[in-house]
């Protein structure tokens, strides 16, 4: 009789340690993916780089506890930089590098390309889509939920106003409402701001997916802060938020610093919400700006990129050089800036090999290298050159090797050339606040930042300049080519073109090969009838709107000539054909 409850004993062992396995397994799995895109966040408007004048401690916190990414480098302007993103191409390579897809412009990003979220699909993952698309929209097609997305909330062209979420192209089109749950709009949300909106949403879905699937997440939240909203009031945020920062003596830079704690806030939000739902452990976070602020001219929001020269929409580091920093616990080696220069391009092989996918590139000719490896080894070199823009329609050309930068013409007639938003180091905060703020947020405490190591950090993360901008500079990229040591002049002040006849030759040549590889601009005229009025006021794929009333109107005037047709018979051919007789009784 004791032999039985010996082996209920040993066959409950046995259940255990299958159960034991599982929940191994389960451990063992694919890891979550998140990615937050900051839009139009300049170098020097997080405080990791060195600045305590707008505080970003949850961002910092993840980026001291993680890898600071100090020549992460980006495409010049919001759609080419996504398009690289999505694609893992370089936008020269996928007619995608000049300019940005106005909301009336009828193109987008190829529908012959293979997007992100399609790869991670493939694999088992739920993808998300939270914020801005600016991917294309004209047709149903190009939007997120037709490219690889099981789901999109959020707006589909460049920017909006941040309360009612409506765009108004210039001041003479008409004003349309851009906020949509997947394909259908959204007016609930009106009232509500828009980085509050976008985080509440990727919190939700977080909560949300732990609960009802096993499967991982792959979740992109792309913010529409700073970025400006329309030009009748592009610097927008809660005036208790703008008041936190009345230190701050500029005013559009008070509120910028506002719209960026917002941001600041929302990444806490999404790092909690991983926390609390289990997540985390098993997470990358991403973090980065699309591209660097622009200071002056057209949607500037006051952001800096000092001691960076130039600014968005420009071949200066500043435009390129971006914010960025990845954290997560299976990363070795964290708590240290990387050198190693990573292009936004090489997120897609990168992120695919942390979450174990052996997705077949070679068919696809990426031109992103799996930066993996060498994110985990600081000894393994990685990419050694950054084609950073040929605009065929501004005549520039920006591309590093080596170390070595080339700038062959520049654009809008140089007038984004200077280095711009230089700091008054009044403004700042003192460290002992920065400090107290660092530690006391929600990514502060989860990861339990340890203050001597924050010191030694951000000392790396600081650009240095050697030279003094606004001295004597011997470049003028319109007349002549000019190049730099980046290494050493990370801020592009000293020429040394004349000096290295040869470098520049070896640079040109390069520049040369990609040109003539280059695929034409898929650029397109604006469309009228893209106009908001035509739709209920909100912007929606029009084509594929102008096809269905074709469709219905084609039928319905063979209807009306039919009956015109038959009414004239009636009128005039009857009583011709068919005079009229009188009846006798």
């Amino acid at each position: 009789m004791w032999k039985l409850p010996v082996l209920l004993g040993l066959l409950f062992v046995a259940v255990l340690n299958v159960f034991g396995e599982k929940s191994t397994d389960r451990s063992s799995n694919r890891p979550n993916i998140v990615v937050i895109i900051a839009d139009d966040l300049g170098w020097n408007d997080v405080s990791f780089h060195g600045s305590l004048q707008i505080p970003t401690p949850n961002i910092d916190a993840l980026a001291y506890s993680g890898i600071i990414l100090n020549r992460h480098y980006a495409p010049p302007l919001c759609t080419p930089s996504r398009a690289s993103l999505m694609t893992g191409k370089h936008p020269i390579n996928i007619g995608m590098q000049h300019h940005v897809i106005e909301v009336d412009e009828p193109w987008g990003l190829g529908l012959d390309q293979k997007l992100m979220p399609e790869y991670f699909r493939e694999a088992g993952y739920r993808t998300r889509l939270v914020g801005k698309w600016h991917l294309g929209f004209f047709r149903k097609a190009y939007t997120p939920t037709m490219r690889g997305f099981d789901s999109h909330y959020g707006y589909i062209g460049p920017y909006i106003d941040y309360w009612d979420h409506s765009l108004q192209m210039s001041n003479t089109s008409t004003r349309g409402l851009d906020m949509r749950r997947n394909l259908q709009v959204d007016y609930s949300a009106r009232g509500t701001y828009a980085t509050d909106l976008f985080t509440r949403e990727a919190v939700r879905l977080i909560h949300d997916h732990n609960q009802t699937s096993a499967n991982p997440l792959f979740l992109v939240v792309t913010h529409l802060a700073p970025h400006t909203g329309n030009e009748d009031d592009p610097m927008q945020a809660p005036e208790e938020d703008v008041e936190l920062f009345s230190f701050i003596k500029d005013p559009k830079r008070r509120v910028l610093a506002a719209m960026i704690s917002k941001l600041d806030d929302g990444v806490g939000q999404i790092v909690q919400a991983l926390k609390k739902s289990g997540m985390l452990n098993n997470t990358v976070v991403l973090f980065y700006a699309d591209n660097g602020a622009p200071t002056i001219g057209k949607h500037s929001n006051g952001g800096s990129n000092f001691p960076l020269r130039g600014q968005k929409y420009s071949p200066w580091e500043g435009a390129v050089r971006t914010a960025a920093a990845i954290w997560s616990p299976l990363l070795n080696n964290t708590g240290r800036v990387s050198n190693q220069w990573i292009h936004v391009s090489d997120w897609l092989p990168t992120l695919a090999r942390a979450a174990g996918i052996e997705a077949n590139f070679s068919g696809s000719e990426i031109d992103g290298q799996d930066q993996w490896e060498a994110l985990n080894n600081p000894n393994l070199t990685g990419r050694t050159t950054v084609m950073h823009n040929i605009d065929q329609f501004q005549h520039y050309s920006s591309y590093t090797k080596n170390g070595w930068k080339l700038v062959n013409g520049t654009s809008w007639e140089g007038a984004f050339d200077d280095w711009m938003g230089s700091l008054d180091e009044e403004d700042e905060l003192s460290e002992e606040e920065y400090s107290v703020r660092l530690i006391s947020s929600v990514v502060g405490r989860l990861t339990k930042v340890d203050l001597d190591d924050v010191a030694r950090i951000r000392r790396d993360a600081t650009v240095h300049c050697p030279y003094i901008p606004g001295g004597t500079i011997d470049c003028e990229p319109q007349k002549s080519p000019c190049l730099f040591n980046i290494l050493e002049d990370p801020c592009e002040t000293n020429n040394i073109a004349n000096q290295r006849p040869d470098l520049l030759k070896q640079l040109g040549q390069d520049v040369e090969r990609y040109r003539l590889s280059a695929t034409e601009p898929r650029n397109q005229p604006a469309d009228p009838y893209s106009d908001p009025r035509y739709y209920n006021r909100t912007w929606t794929w029009w084509q594929d709107e102008l096809d269905e009333a074709r469709d219905i109107k084609f039928p319905l005037a063979i209807f009306i000539v039919s009956i015109t047709f038959i009414a004239i018979m009636l009128i005039v051919v009857k009583p011709i054909l068919c005079p009229s007789t009188k009846r006798k009784f």
